[in-house]
């Protein structure tokens, strides 16, 4: 059965871009347009489409408000057209805390240049978003996360056995997809006095990355920083790695600092995970619990390979929790998991495990 898609965006020329795009895709129906937020609101009541795609500025209601009545009364997979400012970018970072799922830039330009990338991309998001917009249509809750008061009944990971904070030495993360949302939730329960130092890779636009960091450090008691080359790695301290580029680790002198390179041009991601995780297991060796959370693709399950031959230990985020079990689903089937968890249960397992 093709996934139903309801497109919302007050350009007409866009919007019938997108609608061309979509049904060209035999996975993909498009079942309804919109032309603002408050017609999106009463088509996905009266549609229930598995998917939405859904611009932030619009007349009427915005994206974002729209955003936030459609997942309080029919919850759908929401897809952010967003625009590549810095306001663009908080824009979209607040839909995303409403309840959006992911985001695309929004590029008119790509849309006469090079039409069949765009809606390779776009129509690839939606068929990832699909089967979780299905679930939200048929009223299967997601998992929620964790209260403070529940977090005591939190599975305790093996790990916790092998006392990590005499053993690791590096927590490095890795997310994509539905990443924004679920950060917040690992970080936002590791206590302040954390005694290792963070490392992220978040794949997201150069524009986005400053933002993202710095609302992080407003919802955490640890601090979290857009990294620069150079930064040292301190403990109770996260560096997001910038959007368009590579982040490594290297020793000067007798410290750890990171480094900020373009790197590879030929690779897909930046960051990349993979180049993350393989710069600290050569570093760290068998130091580091590295954590991969929800995401398309498998980036990160080379880099995981090389840390479990270094000895290290690597937790992938759980199939119900995920918005997209591509990137920890990867490294699973791989065999390269020490720890499969419940979103709700990786931050309280992580502080457990430094104390």
């Amino acid at each position: 059965m093709a996934i139903r898609v309801l497109v919302v965006e007050d350009s007409r020329f866009f919007r019938r871009r997108i609608v061309a795009m979509l049904n060209s895709d035999p996975h993909l129906e498009v079942v309804g347009e919109a032309a603002n937020g408050l017609e999106a609101v009463a088509q996905a009541e009266r549609l229930r489409p598995d998917v939405i795609t859904m611009d932030i500025e619009m007349p009427v209601m915005d994206g974002i408000a729209a955003t936030r009545e459609i997942m309080a009364s029919c919850p759908t997979a929401i897809l952010i057209f967003s625009m590549l400012t810095t306001e663009g970018a908080r824009a979209t970072l607040n839909a995303l805390d409403a309840g959006a799922l992911d985001f695309m830039p929004k590029r008119f330009a790509e849309v006469t240049s090079n039409p069949e990338e765009l809606s390779r991309q776009l129509c690839s998001r939606i068929v990832a978003l699909g089967e979780r917009g299905k679930l939200l249509r048929c009223h299967r809750p997601i998992p929620p996360v964790a209260a403070e008061s529940d977090t005591v009944a939190a599975p305790v990971p093996r790990a916790v056995c092998s006392g990590g904070r005499q053993r690791y030495r590096l927590i490095a993360i890795a997310a994509s997809t539905g990443g924004p949302a679920a950060l917040p939730q690992v970080l936002g329960k590791l206590p302040a006095d954390m005694p290792v130092p963070l490392l992220i890779v978040q794949h997201m636009p150069a524009n986005f990355t400053p933002s993202f960091a710095q609302r992080l450090d407003q919802q955490c008691a640890i601090n979290v920083r857009h990294a620069s080359d150079g930064d040292p790695l301190q403990p109770g301290t996260a560096l997001l790695a910038p959007g368009g580029k590579q982040m490594t680790v290297a020793r000067h002198g007798n410290r750890h600092v990171v480094r900020i390179e373009e790197g590879d041009p030929s690779l897909n991601y930046r960051p990349s995970a993979d180049v993350l995780f393989s710069s600290v297991a050569q570093l760290y060796g068998d130091k580091v619990l590295s954590l991969i959370l929800t995401g398309m693709g498998a980036d990160g399950r080379e880099g995981a390979r090389r840390l479990k031959q270094a000895g290290s230990s690597v937790w992938a985020q759980d199939e119900a929790s995920s918005v997209i079990y591509g990137m920890p689903g990867a490294v699973a089937k791989a065999n390269l998991t020490d720890e499969i968890l419940d979103l709700a249960a990786i931050g309280p397992g992580l502080a457990r495990v430094f104390h």
